[in-house]
């Protein structure tokens, strides 16, 4: 049996922040599929895991954690990678963390959701929160500029959270080319050896493949 059980779907991108996170750093993991569209995390069984209804979840022992933020202050804890080295990074860390989750995983991943995956979505509500998504875009853009990574020149637990749904580029329907900067960090991401794509990395196919 594995360390960590990962209960997972490979379209979620903040399950991708973790699961990104254990294998960059070799850790010993399972992917539990969860098949949120067809309903299991409304059901009760999955209620009893996590009271929030929310994927991911991550088991470890008898411990049993929920959002991907907290998930990735945890494993940075565990395994000694991509956690702060002093108390003033950590704070930085923690800042980018609560802004990828406010903004822009918020905002990505809901203008993904409702064009790729909710057919009859207002049009008008799509352009919301496509605008609204691409306004966290230019801020990550502006973070970029001159820098590596976002909290100096490693990759960080704040790297792994700001890049969850920013692979899945062709179901949003954005030319990271527009965004040079967002467009060299997720290539730098991409080259961490044991990086992999969501699709490859954890189960489920893609809506609509056969």
């Amino acid at each position: 049996m594995a360390e960590y059980t990962l209960h997972c779907f490979a379209q979620s991108g903040n399950a991708y922040k973790v699961a990104l996170m254990l294998a960059l750093t070799g850790a010993d993991w399972q992917a539990r599929f969860v098949d949120y569209f067809g309903g299991e995390t409304r059901g009760e069984a999955f209620r009893k895991l996590n009271p929030m209804g929310e994927v991911p979840v991550l088991e470890h022992g008898e411990r049993v954690l929920t959002q991907s933020g907290v998930m990735l202050d945890y494993l940075a804890g565990q395994t000694g990678r991509f956690g702060a080295r002093s108390a003033d990074e950590g704070r930085e860390i923690l800042r980018w963390l609560l802004w990828d989750n406010h903004k822009l995983t918020s905002y990505t991943a809901t203008y993904r959701f409702l064009g790729r995956f909710a057919p009859g979505a207002s049009p008008e509500v799509i352009a919301f929160f496509g605008q609204r998504a691409r306004t966290a875009w230019d801020v990550l853009e502006q973070q970029l500029a001159g820098r590596t990574f976002l909290v100096g020149e490693r990759p960080t637990i704040a790297d792994l959270s700001a890049c969850g749904y920013l692979y899945f580029d062709d179901e949003i329907g954005v030319d990271w080319g527009e965004f040079p900067n967002v467009l060299a960090w997720l290539e730098r991401i991409r080259s961490l050896e044991g990086w992999r794509h969501p699709y490859d990395l954890m189960p489920g196919q893609p809506v609509g493949a056969t």
